[in-house]
């Protein structure tokens, strides 16, 4: 029962006449048992309302007109990560102020950060490579080969291992974050997207043009299971409740589902906005966020394991699909730019993007 299931209980209880206790007393405590309903009421709106008050606050311009992917915080070095198809724009995560440029990275779609070690690491999708560089100066340190058509990028700090999705060879190739030695491959099977760190060393990757979840184990490199998904299609977005053991994720079908860690069992599904290409999780306040290309954020409440609550959708801008969410200052990050949109003269051929000259930045979301 919720708070105030159980006060109407009570109040049910000592309004029955089998109940043993004088009217007085029973006035007396009626009327405390009142005074609680009505508060415990105020702190579940204010609770919605806290979960719902999120909105674009500021925003952070990054110069030029080319394209974008993932974007990553370092909460701990206080800096963000942006994709931009051939270079890494770095910013202060509090300020937007340009710290610097990471070159020749072509393709790029994803940064992985290893905090203790001051490591990063690009992954390069059109030369199936990965950058290594010094988080401090932001200086090359090598690239390392990988798997074919490396898209999705992340640190385990576990094992202290980069895992790459390898869109083209279909595999996860993992690197030791200390040496950046390639360390093995993930035989995965699958278009990795999103993936997040659960328990027992377990990485859960959704899988894009599978349908499905897979777990694999960050240090035997063993994929232990296939979670098919019912009603989700294009996985990309993923996040993991390592707590309470359940998974998160949302694709293109306007829908997320919660997954339970341990079997795989979908729990429920609710519904997000389209385009979606990433996600978070606050686990201080068991909030769950999608970025939704079609311009807006998703947040759902999780009430319990088994207990989800959407709350209104946040308005960002057409084009913020990605995201990251900063641990320290519970803000949301979103690249996006104005993006123009040309029919293509032959319609069998795909639209031609175009994004204008002075619009590209980040969104800055939080309460």
């Amino acid at each position: 029962m919720l708070p105030g299931e159980v006060l109407q209980f009570l109040l049910a209880v000592l309004s029955s006449p089998t109940m043993n206790i004088s009217e007085s007393s029973k006035e007396k405590i009626m009327r405390k048992l009142n005074h609680f309903a009505i508060a415990a009421t105020l702190l579940g709106i204010c609770a919605v309302a806290q979960a719902a008050d999120y909105k674009v606050q500021t925003r952070y311009s990054i110069p030029g007109n080319d394209g974008w992917d993932y974007i990553t915080v370092d909460s701990v070095g206080r800096r963000i990560y942006v994709s931009h198809s051939v270079r890494v724009n770095v910013l202060d995560a509090d300020t937007g102020a340009a710290i610097g440029t990471i070159e020749d990275t072509p393709g790029v779609h994803g940064i992985a950060v290893a905090p203790k070690l001051k490591h990063g690491f690009t992954s390069n999708g059109k030369e199936d490579k990965v950058t290594m560089f010094d988080t401090a100066t932001l200086a090359v340190i090598k690239k390392i080969d990988v798997g074919k058509g490396p898209d999705g990028i992340y640190f385990d700090p576990d094992t202290q291992r980069v895992f790459t999705n390898n869109h083209k060879s279909h595999d996860i190739t993992a690197i030791d974050a200390t040496t950046g030695n390639v360390v093995g491959t993930v035989n995965v099977g699958g278009n990795g997207e999103g993936a997040a760190p659960g328990k027992n060393g377990l990485i859960y990757v959704a899988l894009e043009d599978k349908d499905e979840v897979a777990a694999f184990d960050a240090k035997t490199l063993e994929v232990k299971q296939h979670f098919p998904l019912d009603g989700i299609k294009a996985p990309t977005g993923l996040a993991v409740d390592a707590k309470n053991k359940r998974i998160f994720v949302g694709g293109h079908s306007k829908t997320m589902a919660v997954l339970d860690a341990t079997t795989g069992k979908q729990i429920t599904t609710l519904p997000t906005g389209s385009g979606t290409d990433a996600a978070g999780f606050d686990a201080k306040n068991y909030l769950i966020f999608f970025s939704n290309g079609e311009g807006n954020l998703t947040v759902i409440e999780e009430k319990g394991p088994d207990e989800y609550v959407a709350h209104d959708p946040v308005t960002t801008q057409p084009s913020a699909k990605t995201m990251a969410f900063d641990k320290k200052t519970e803000k949301i990050f979103l690249p996006a730019a104005t993006v123009i949109t040309t029919p293509a003269a032959d319609p069998s051929q795909k639209p031609k993007k175009t994004i204008t000259d002075g619009t590209f930045g980040v969104l800055v979301v939080s309460k």
